[in-house]
């Protein structure tokens, strides 16, 4: 393959790419087999069923850190199929399909939690016109239809023809929020086939006009400061830990952040108190640093510091009675990285979208990608088709409309990778 080994920026910009005419012809050719031809009529022929198993499985709560019950659900679904479904230590749904015991993996993953869960299953709606509402029905209902769709259409199909890598399906935990990608780092840190993986390919959401190749850093925190509290009358003079967190909020959010990489700042949660009569003992904030760039998100969080540290010595200065105490400490980190523009991994995406007629752009995002692509494995994260709007809010959806050309641009893409496409095992040992 005209392809250099697998490598990793973690400063270099997105930029796109054509094509390999090669791979073209070779996916063409591929596309006619029985086996990917079964499979491409399968995900036309069973759209009804699909969003069927896209409803059962949102109407199951999976908020970050409760994913248990949507995990046994995907474990049995994928029994039923005829897979061997597993769960791991860290809650991950796995299923592989063996083509070579001796070969290498590329791993089709979705996570599993969501930002918001419905509090009944009747709270995820599916409209009249074919639209399905709710809490996750996209963000990541869709990724998780799609890797159930892709599972079940290989198992009712014939066999694929010359495949010389394994494909690992994983459903996994820990990806929103304070989740920390802690399913991801799993796979890559600690299961049993770390050391064999070669690619990842991740679904997210819907759509098909974009390929995320840049993996956007980021690190979170909680601040706390802490009193001796008291009477807001007769203590008054006691320093004060929300005044206190007050002003290093507004000082942090006056900071220049540095140039020459995109950089945001949010602080998302304040919480502290007890009474409108009384000095606080303790209050909090929680801090999401964002940056595409590793070493701009280490400098930002020595600004944060500092603004708590001069926040709380102002109103240590003020006070007349007992001080206020502050501490950060770091409650999430994803590492910032980048996929090269000739990566193999790439190349495929690219052969499938002109295959497809599809025009997709790069984009930088914070996806379960982060941490293959920090590690060395080259991995993306891209749609599964269809539309979806409303993330993380209870009026979330997904209209299905496309969703079978997202399907057939995921198992093109597999297709191209399974058959001598993918990128050899990363130098490192993980």
């Amino acid at each position: 393959m005209p392809y250099p080994p697998s490598t990793v920026s973690k400063e270099a910009p997105a930029t796109g790419g054509a094509a390999p005419a090669d791979l073209l012809a070779t996916l063409t050719a591929l596309a006619e087999s029985e086996g990917a031809r079964d499979c491409l009529h399968f995900f036309t022929r069973e759209k009804r069923w699909i969003t069927e198993r896209h409803l059962e499985v949102c109407r199951i709560p999976a908020p970050t850190f409760q994913e248990q019950e949507r995990a046994a659900y995907l474990a049995r679904l994928f029994a039923e199929m005829g897979y061997e479904g597993q769960i791991d230590r860290a809650g991950n749904v796995t299923a592989a399909v063996i083509y070579d015991r001796g070969a290498p993996y590329v791993a089709l993953t979705a996570h599993m939690d969501t930002v918001l869960a419905p509090r009944l299953p009747e709270e995820i709606v599916l409209e009249p016109n074919g639209v399905l509402v709710g809490p996750g029905v996209s963000d990541n209902g869709a990724g998780l239809a799609a890797l159930i769709a892709v599972a079940r259409a290989l198992k009712s199909s014939a066999k694929l023809a010359d495949c010389t890598h394994n494909l690992l399906f994983a459903a996994t935990v820990g990806e929103e929020g304070e989740g920390n990608l802690s399913g991801m780092r799993y796979l890559c840190c600690q299961s049993a086939l770390a050391s064999r993986m070669c690619a990842f390919l991740v679904l997210d959401g819907a759509a098909t006009d974009h390929i995320t190749t840049q993996a956007l850093g980021s690190r979170r925190f909680e601040v706390v400061v802490t009193g001796s509290g008291g009477h807001s009358w007769s203590d008054f003079g006691t320093a004060n830990p929300v005044h206190a967190l007050s002003r290093a909020v507004a000082l942090f959010s006056d900071i220049a952040l540095p140039a020459g990489f995109r950089s945001s700042i949010n602080v998302g949660l304040i919480e502290g108190g007890a009474s409108v009569n009384s000095i606080p003992s303790q209050a909090r904030a929680k801090v999401d640093i964002r940056s595409e760039s590793n070493s701009a998100l280490v400098e930002i969080v020595t600004l944060l510091e500092q603004a708590v540290r001069q926040g709380v010595e102002e109103e240590n200065r003020r006070a007349t009675g007992a001080p206020v105490a502050w501490k950060v400490r770091e409650i999430g980190a994803r590492p910032a990285a980048q996929l090269l523009p000739g990566s193999r991994l790439l190349g495929c995406l690219r052969t499938v979208d002109a295959h497809l007629g599809l025009r997709a752009r790069l984009d930088c995002s914070s996806t379960d990608a982060n941490i293959p692509l920090s590690l060395g494995w080259e991995s993306a994260t891209i749609g599964a088709g269809g539309q979806g709007g409303g993330a993380h809010t209870p009026a979330e959806w997904y209209n299905p409309v496309g969703r079978d050309l997202g399907l057939k641009r995921i198992f093109f893409s597999l297709l191209l990778l399974l058959s001598g496409a993918a990128p050899a095992l990363p130098p490192l040992s993980v």
